[in-house]
């Protein structure tokens, strides 16, 4: 594996000048590289072991040519970096995003302008993308350029935002953010702004976005609260703005093994008691939420902490136990 330093950036000039005329005379490159003649020779060596075709003529005028066919950018990766590219590019069609084709046809371009060494490394590479939870409708690669740019000038994004049914009310005032950041979550797009009507922070759905052109004026970025884009927008889709943390969180005992209950908790922390019992650690955005969603595990279970916590399972339980009444 080569590593990324003065040698290979040395090798991506040497592709360059190769690329640039038919044949170089060995002194030419030389001084063009600013260095000597035997390094030229070992730094053809290894464009030959990375698969480049480069010929080379002998006696006091020899040179170096690239063969005939190999007209396109030189491409100079190591393996761990052609695989991420291949890994990056078959993960695409979960992102839902729009370009999955694309995609594809990039990854057979990449494929054939590589060296027949890391061709084969990455023919080995294999990833199935699936999506998790309900799919949303992919979002229009031409509404992704326009909110990106519109993200890069700094410039007032004005937008229709269609509703949950996926209609969209009478023609009316667009909306109107400042766009900040885009964002890929569970295979949906966002846009983070600050919504100038509203006055507050923002998401928007991009694949329920049309953008209205012109874009408005430019705008000096506010700071996120926290300064941090991602954990903002965590602790927004959890119901809170003081942090990525659940607003609402409590302790209970669980009667039933870590074992048992491990591959569900998500992001709560577990806590092994004994054989039979577990303490779980979790937090949703409500208490009556949170209630449930211990309850699902589908065992007996003693509050810890908080009161809140307490009277929310209370709730349920009435709540439950009315449900089965009202059925007969």
């Amino acid at each position: 594996m080569m590593t990324m330093s003065g040698t290979s950036e040395r090798l991506l000039a040497l592709l360059s000048l190769l690329q640039a005329r038919r044949d170089w005379p060995g002194q030419v490159l030389a001084e063009r590289l600013e260095v000597s003649p035997r390094t030229v020779r070992r730094d053809v060596d290894r464009l030959r072991e990375l698969g480049y075709p480069i010929a080379a003529s002998k006696g006091p005028d020899g040179g170096y040519r690239l063969d005939a066919g190999v007209h396109l950018p030189p491409l100079l990766f190591d393996d761990e970096q052609a695989v991420a590219l291949v890994v990056a590019l078959q993960l695409v069609p979960a992102a839902g995003a729009g370009v999955a084709e694309a995609a594809a046809r990039a990854l057979a371009t990449l494929r054939q302008v590589m060296p027949t060494r890391l061709r084969h490394r990455i023919d080995s590479v294999r990833v199935t993308a699936v999506r998790s939870g309900a799919s949303p409708r992919e979002v229009d690669p031409a509404v992704l350029v326009a909110v990106t740019d519109a993200v890069r000038a700094r410039e007032v994004l004005r937008f229709d935002h269609a509703r949950a049914d996926g209609t969209v009310g009478p023609d009316g005032p667009a909306r109107r953010a400042e766009p900040h950041e885009v964002i890929s979550r569970d295979g949906r797009w966002y846009l983070l702004g600050w919504d100038l009507d509203r006055a507050d922070w923002r998401t928007y759905r991009l694949d329920r976005m049309t953008p209205r052109m012109p874009t408005g004026p430019r705008f000096t970025p506010r700071p996120v609260p926290g300064g941090d884009v991602a954990s903002f927008v965590t602790g927004l889709f959890r119901g809170s703005r003081t942090g990525d943390s659940w607003p609402c969180h409590g302790r209970v005992t669980l009667h039933a093994p870590a074992a048992q209950i491990a591959p569900y908790v998500g992001d709560a922390t577990l806590v092994a008691l004994g054989p039979d019992r577990c303490e779980l650690s979790a937090g949703s955005w409500s208490w009556d939420g949170l209630a449930a969603s211990i309850a699902r595990y589908g065992v007996e279970f003693t509050v810890l902490d908080p009161p809140a916590l307490r009277d929310a399972v209370a709730v349920l339980a009435a709540r439950c136990a009315a449900a089965v009444v009202s059925t007969g």
